[in-house]
């Protein structure tokens, strides 16, 4: 691929200004993204903002959620000052929530309904909380492989820009808890705990890992959450 190609690629900005600075500009439109942590580093939050920043922009967004209902989403972004509600309303925003009991089902109905909802609606950002949750109801590995991969497409067949979230493995924060997803999706964005025992306090670091067709930082960033939400502190080192 020519240079030229690379910088001119459509960005979608995240809203995390300073991870867009890492990504030059954002992350490519139409690409799938997984941003993988352990708990508490934000993945649901920064989902949030994702959609949150596209409906400032006029943007419509959907959000698929595996674990918290509406209300509990709703209140997640209250708290960031995000008030989701009105876009609800006006139809800019749908929250879909699948029940864990009745998943596959749902799973398929998405899969077969969900790119004509997306035309019709006219989301151009999709965020789904957590595909972890969706891989943990199969079996095999070639169970889960083929299911992550055909929901990719899927996603990526609407042309909507769409965040994954994941959980990484205890023993090995650089991995996704099945260690799939990473090789599924166009981009990998790796939020963890840096440990410094001699100082006595944990920091949250952001890594872009993988993210195809684009030039972008590989530097380990630290990163705050905030009353207003994630900030990447792009211009600091890691100490």
């Amino acid at each position: 691929m020519q240079k030229g190609s690379r910088d001119s690629m459509d960005r979608v900005r995240t809203g995390i200004d300073g991870l867009d600075d890492m990504l030059e500009g954002g992350i490519p439109r139409g690409h799938a993204v997984a941003v993988m942590g352990s708990f508490g580093t934000g993945k649901t939050t920064f989902g949030l903002q994702f959609l949150y920043k596209g409906l400032l922009r006029g943007e419509k967004g959907i959000f698929i959620s595996l674990e918290e209902d509406q209300e509990s989403i709703l209140a997640n972004a209250d708290s960031y000052g995000w008030d989701l509600r009105q876009y609800i309303n006006n139809r800019k925003l749908a929250v879909i929530k699948l029940e864990p009991t009745d998943a596959r089902n749902s799973i398929t109905r998405v899969r077969s309904e969900l790119p004509e909802f997306v035309s019709s609606f006219g989301a151009s950002r999709i965020v789904v909380d957590s595909v972890s949750l969706l891989n943990m109801l199969y079996s095999s590995d070639h169970e889960k492989r083929n299911n992550l991969f055909n929901l990719i497409q899927m996603f990526k067949s609407t042309g909507a820009t769409c965040i994954m979230t994941a959980e990484a493995q205890d023993n090995n924060p650089n991995a996704s808890r099945d260690g799939l997803i990473e090789y599924a999706v166009d981009g990998v964005i790796g939020l963890r705990y840096e440990e410094h025992s001699d100082m006595g306090e944990i920091k949250l670091t952001i890594r872009v890992m993988k993210m195809r067709r684009i030039k972008h930082s590989r530097r380990v960033r630290p990163y705050s959450i905030t009353s207003n939400g994630i900030d990447v502190h792009s211009a600091s080192d890691v100490f």
